[in-house]
């Protein structure tokens, strides 16, 4: 941080968060490719941070590029069909050889608690055991996948005491039947079927893949599952990216509301990711995130909260808490995940067919997004609805960027009689007025 109102500021801003994750669980699968690339190490101060926030944490790690080294120091060529391994008695060896010493490798990165480093004075705890139960996938496409397998169950139950006693929980991609076979799993497989079972609020993914582009080669930000399955149908996307995907998918349909693939090659992404508006990967939800809507009551503190800025430095006409309590009807607002982004109301003049918009703010810290201008079709269209002719603005400071969209200056002269009554004088704001 550059200063100390800066440090305030960035705190302040992930407060909402924070309040938010505290109690939900969290399931967060990595790759072996993130352990060859050395960066177990940050990812485990940086899930550290989260468990000291309250947020309870199931990690799920992968181990191909770990297989792939076993399998090479015997000789073995290794096998896939469409993408996965297929599991022989030599693979399914090398298989526990790797998830044992990742386990071991993780179990380390857990335990550092030197002074002076991220995780001084931490007492974290990891759990692993045979939480899996699995089947063999069998034969595909004529393939027999021989030990390759597939989750049958997950003991939630047994996970979910071991997370409300404090401790991490560990699954490896094994898993056993009830006769004591063991199966070959996907990382990916067991990361879903856990946040599945276990009901998370979040399924993390910390891949090697880039962030996602379309095929206009923009940015995939956020998704809706159905979104997601539009995207795979087009099959633009490279092979691990869609692989990804096809699992995120996967766990909304199971019902676990975000699913994030986050690149791990950017430092702290899962933070990242998870504290900032916009993050560092692609989100698949349920349903879209955003909304933007009519106002209720339980919105007025998080538009106080917009505007209080704005009235201190005289921008905003200042409003206390009962007349926009009172008001609420009249206001819209552009909410991201449960926190409110921006906000204008609409104050109705009928007999003269006309409009006031007033109290258009959108947070500082995501403008120039759009979201002012989407808020603003937003109203328009809510006084079109309710049959006005023309909408106006009166403005101090921000003129410029209303006559940009369309208004055009006015007089008071041309305001409805009862709002020309209601006119301050003294701050002699300029009156702009759109014809809807």
């Amino acid at each position: 941080m550059e200063n100390s109102v800066q440090f305030v500021h960035w705190l302040r801003s992930v407060a909402p968060y924070i309040h938010a994750f505290r109690g939900k669980t969290f399931v967060v699968a990595f790759p072996g490719e993130l352990v060859v690339a050395g960066a177990l190490p940050v990812l485990a101060q940086d899930l550290s941070l989260l468990h000291a926030l309250g947020i309870k944490i199931v990690i799920v790690h992968g181990s191909r590029p770990q297989v792939a080294e076993q399998l090479a120091l015997r000789n073995v060529e290794g096998r896939f069909h469409n993408g996965i391994r297929i599991t022989d008695t030599a693979a399914l060896e090398c298989s526990k050889e790797a998830a044992g010493e990742l386990r071991l490798d993780i179990e380390a990165a857990f335990s550092q608690g030197l002074p002076n480093t991220p995780m001084a004075h931490s007492a974290i705890r990891i759990i692993s055991g045979n939480f899996v139960t699995a089947k063999p996938i069998g034969i595909v496409d004529g393939v027999d996948l021989q030990l390759t397998g597939t989750t049958r169950k997950v003991a939630y139950d047994t996970i979910d005491r071991i997370l409300d006693a404090g401790s991490l929980v560990l699954l490896s991609p094994l898993g056993f039947s009830p006769t004591g076979e063991a199966f070959n799993l996907t990382m990916e497989d067991v990361a879903v079927s856990a946040a599945t079972a276990l009901r998370a609020d979040k399924l993390i993914f910390i891949s090697e893949t880039p962030m996602m582009v379309d095929q206009d080669g923009d940015e995939i930000r956020e998704l809706s599952y159905r979104q997601a399955e539009f995207e795979l149908e087009q099959k633009y996307l490279p092979s691990d990216s869609a692989f990804y995907l096809e699992h995120a998918v996967k766990a909304s349909r199971g019902g676990v509301p975000r699913i994030h693939i986050v690149p791990y090659k950017i430092d702290g992404s899962a933070l990242l990711e998870l504290f900032t508006h916009d993050g560092v990967g692609t989100m698949i939800s349920t349903e879209n995130l955003e909304s933007l809507r009519e106002a209720t009551i339980e919105d007025v503190g998080g538009i106080i909260k917009l505007i209080e800025p704005l009235e201190a430095d005289g921008t905003l006409v200042k409003r206390g808490r009962e007349l926009i309590e009172r008001e609420i009807n009249y206001f819209s607002v552009i909410e991201h995940d449960g926190v409110i982004f921006g906000c204008a109301a609409l104050y109705p003049f009928p007999f003269d067919k006309m409009g006031e918009m007033a109290c258009l703010t959108v947070n500082p810290d995501v403008q120039s997004q759009g979201d002012g201008e989407r808020i603003l079709k937003h109203m328009e269209k809510r006084a079109r609805r309710a049959g006005f002719h023309s909408l106006f603005v009166l403005t101090t400071r921000t003129a410029h960027w209303f006559l940009k969209r369309g208004f055009v200056q006015a007089s008071v002269d041309d305001l409805p009689k009862d709002r020309q009554k209601m006119y301050n004088w003294q701050r002699k704001s300029l009156v702009l007025i759109k014809q809807l």
